[in-house]
């Protein structure tokens, strides 16, 4: 009987659970951050949850064209906090997990527009669409965020403001 069970049990493959994601901090920080190549969405979760060092921040703030006053207002801390920090010392989960929100925006930016360039540019563009301010000021709340994901989303189509 235990083999009958043995043998009508369903394996899962696991293919389906490792699929990779599409390498968020090495994409967007090149050869910076070897740690974060081939990661699954797994293991950013749990690097976010850990928190990630000062230095790793600040080289994709600066990948993606950030002042440190507007990547610090995006993270809800003062420059002066910020600058405080050790370069190696690992800065607060709430903190990490919003640094994955904005990879994720600009990879999906780099995806629409063919360019980070061309997004980094856009992304500092006073627009119409967003009530004559450039798309990174909305970038202080998740609902800011959802707002450029959704004007992705109409470029993607065709369908402009």
């Amino acid at each position: 009987m235990s083999d009958d069970i043995k043998n009508d049990s369903l394996n899962e493959p696991m293919a389906v659970y490792a699929v990779q994601s599409s390498n968020l901090f090495s994409n967007l920080l090149g050869n910076t951050t070897v740690q974060f190549n081939f990661m699954s969405d797994f293991d950013i979760l749990d690097t976010t949850r850990k928190g990630l060092p000062k230095n790793l921040l600040m080289a994709f703030a600066k990948r993606i064209s950030l002042t440190l006053q507007e990547f610090a207002n995006i993270m809800h801390i003062s420059e002066r906090t910020l600058q405080r920090y050790d370069d190696t010392e690992i800065i607060k989960t709430e903190y990490a997990e919003k640094a994955v929100e904005l990879a994720r925006l600009y990879t999906r930016g780099e995806e629409v527009f063919g360019s980070l360039d061309k997004f980094k540019a856009w992304m500092k563009t006073p627009l119409y669409v967003f009530k004559g301010v450039a798309p990174v000021s909305l970038l202080d709340t998740s609902i800011g965020f959802d707002i450029v994901f959704k004007e992705l989303g109409r470029i993607e189509h065709g369908i402009f403001a």
